[in-house]
C-alpha cells in the first residue's frame, strides 16, 4: 500500500510524524504551507490548493505546486482527489482540528466520504481518530480513552478490551453515544454490522 502524509489548515502540530521515510509522498495545503509547513524541517512533494492563502505562489521556484481552484470543493477534498489519482491507498492527515470549528467538522465530512477509496487517520497533539471497517483491532492502547461515534447509526457493535463492553449494541448519534470509554486491554476489537463508526484514541 502506498502512503501519504497531509497536512491542512488547521491547528499547526506539536511535532512532525517520526517516520518520515515510510510515506510515499508528502504534501499539504496552500493555507498550511504558508502558516507552519515551510517552518518544519521536511520537503513537500507539491503544495495543492485554490492558493487565495499565497499570493504569491508563483515566486516559490523550488517548490512544486497543483493549483486547484474549484471553489465547490474543499481544499481537503481536492487534495484527497489528488492523493487518489497517484495511487495512494492510505492517508495520515494533520492539522485538521482546531481553529474554525465549521472547518474541523467540513473535514470529518470529507474523510467519510472518502472512506470506501481510503485509508484516513487524522492526528493531532492529543489524539487520532478515523472511521473504521466493519472490524478493527488496535493495538498498544492500554489506559487509553477510547470514543466510539456513530455516524449516524452504528449497529450490533461487538468490543473486546474496553472497560465499558458492548455486546451487540446499537449507537445512534441523535440517542447514544460512545465517548470517554477506557481501554483495558492492549488490543481492543471493534466491530459492527451495519452504519458508520468513527473511533478515537486518545493519547
Amino acid at each position: 500500500m502506498s502512503k501519504a502524509l497531509l497536512f491542512i489548515n488547521g491547528k499547526k502540530p506539536g511535532k512532525i510524524p517520526e517516520n518520515i521515510d515510510s510515506y510515499s509522498l508528502i504534501t499539504c495545503t496552500d493555507g498550511a504551507y504558508v502558516r507552519y509547513v515551510k517552518n518544519f524541517p521536511l520537503t513537500v512533494d507539491y503544495i495543492s490548493g485554490d492558493m487565495d492563502s499565497m499570493p504569491s505562489f508563483h515566486e516559490l521556484s523550488s517548490v512544486k505546486i497543483i493549483e486547484t481552484p474549484d471553489q465547490n470543493k474543499t481544499d481537503f477534498h481536492k487534495a484527497l482527489e489528488l492523493l487518489l489519482e497517484q495511487g495512494i491507498t492510505e492517508v495520515d492527515v494533520y492539522g485538521a482540528t482546531g481553529r474554525e470549528s465549521d472547518h474541523f467538522i467540513g473535514n470529518i465530512a470529507t474523510a467519510l466520504f472518502f472512506k470506501d477509496k481510503l485509508n484516513i487517520i487524522f492526528y493531532d497533539d492529543r489524539s487520532q481518530f478515523f472511521f473504521s471497517g466493519k472490524k478493527t483491532q488496535l493495538q498498544h492502547v492500554k489506559g487509553k480513552i477510547i470514543s466510539l461515534i456513530p455516524f449516524f447509526e452504528a449497529k450490533n457493535i461487538r468490543t473486546e478490551g474496553l472497560k465499558y463492553p458492548l455486546k451487540g449494541e446499537t449507537l445512534n448519534f441523535m440517542k447514544r453515544v460512545g465517548t470517554r470509554n477506557v481501554a483495558d486491554e492492549e488490543t481492543v476489537t471493534i466491530s459492527y454490522t451495519e452504519g458508520e463508526l468513527l473511533i478515537y484514541v486518545g493519547k
